[in-house]
């Protein structure tokens, strides 16, 4: 049977990804193929991530780019404790 990922799974993914390069930030392209979303959704989950302050969006050369923000690290911290602690239960997120 497939897996899904969970809501909370593909924030993290997203939040990994702008975290992964650095602070010159990711382009919405590299977010789609890294995150595997449609664009509808992954412009949905980016705009809520930013609104929530978890992501930064930055205008390079008049190109959105967007950067995990302090508040984004942190929340991917506290997923990862939290995805070990269920792990150690023997349950999956």
């Amino acid at each position: 049977m497939a897996s899904y990922r969970t809501q909370v799974r593909i924030i993290a993914d997203v939040l990994r990804t702008a975290k992964d390069n650095g602070n010159e930030g990711v382009g919405i392209t590299a977010l789609l193929r890294k995150a595997n979303l449609s664009y509808a959704r992954l412009v949905k989950i980016v705009s809520t991530l930013v609104a929530s302050g978890l992501m930064e969006e930055v205008i390079v050369e008049q190109t959105s780019r967007y950067k995990i923000s302090n508040k984004g690290v942190e929340f991917l911290q506290a997923y990862g404790h939290f995805e070990e602690f269920a792990k150690s239960f023997g349950l999956g997120l």
